[in-house]
């Protein structure tokens, strides 16, 4: 099988939600695969997604653009690198997800609208996959598919919902960097002071330094700060814990949550 190591890139954002990434022509060639072929991506963990050409810009460049939900499954981040191949995907006979914090009571008529919101998508034990409803993206776990290895949601597939949730902690916010416009600079310099160390400590290690322990992110209300707070939380899979001023201060005495 072949296999090919390409460095991951953000999405565009007319690409989030849609399960697919891009790769250029040659990097296509290699591993044989035409637009819309399931390829196979390995990080620290292994998802499938759904190979389209890359823009015209990326030629030859050797990256892979990827939303923050296939990040997430693949357990990397923006510049790393991950291993890409041609996917053995089958049809999905049984798909079961659970929700991953609330509990909630599955029916047909649920169960049906998320496989609808899921098919011919591809699929891999202990994917995150992230179903729009009322508005919001709400995560399920995917806890076991029939047959194993990598499979693709048809009409034919049976999918259930658990009612017990997995207790997994998909990061409160779920705000991804493409869904940030304008404040790339920020986002790299953000990214190089929290989301480095916290991934990469034996750098600091070996370099003999300590990692900054914090930063304040200030401008005028509605910039960004919380989005870009939320964002960096969400792609380090790290908790996001919401406080605003007056819950613990004020100028008044006993006023302050």
């Amino acid at each position: 099988m072949v296999e090919i190591v390409l460095k991951v890139a953000e999405a565009e954002h007319r690409d989030i939600g849609r399960f697919i990434v891009r790769i250029d022509a040659v990097s296509m060639e290699k591993l044989g695969v035409r637009t819309g072929d399931i390829i196979q991506i390995k990080g620290k963990r292994g998802t499938a997604a759904i190979a389209w050409p890359a823009y015209q810009g990326d030629k030859g460049r050797e990256i892979i653009r990827m939303d923050g939900r296939i990040r997430r499954n693949a357990g990397v981040s923006l510049s790393e690198k991950v291993t890409v191949s041609r996917a053995n995907e089958e049809p999905a006979r049984n798909v079961t997800l659970a929700p991953t914090s609330v509990p909630i009571r599955p029916e047909p008529r649920f169960e049906e609208f998320v496989k609808r919101k899921l098919l011919n998508c591809p699929v891999t034990p202990q994917d995150t996959v992230f179903i729009p409803i009322l508005g919001r993206a709400i995560p399920f776990k995917v806890i076991s598919i029939k047959p194993a290895g990598t499979v693709v949601v048809q009409h034919s597939t049976i999918l259930t919902i658990a009612e017990k949730p997995t207790g997994d902690v998909i990061g409160t916010a779920q705000v991804t960097y493409e869904e940030i416009g304008g404040l790339s600079d920020e986002i790299q310099r953000i990214r190089e002071m929290v989301e480095l160390p916290m991934k990469h400590p034996e750098l600091f290690k070996r370099l003999g330094i300590d990692p900054p322990r914090g930063l304040i992110l200030h401008g005028p209300p509605g910039t960004g700060k919380t989005l870009l707070a939320k964002a960096v939380a969400s792609e380090s899979e790290a908790n996001f814990i919401h406080i605003n001023g007056p819950e613990i201060m004020s100028k008044f005495y006993g006023e302050s949550e």
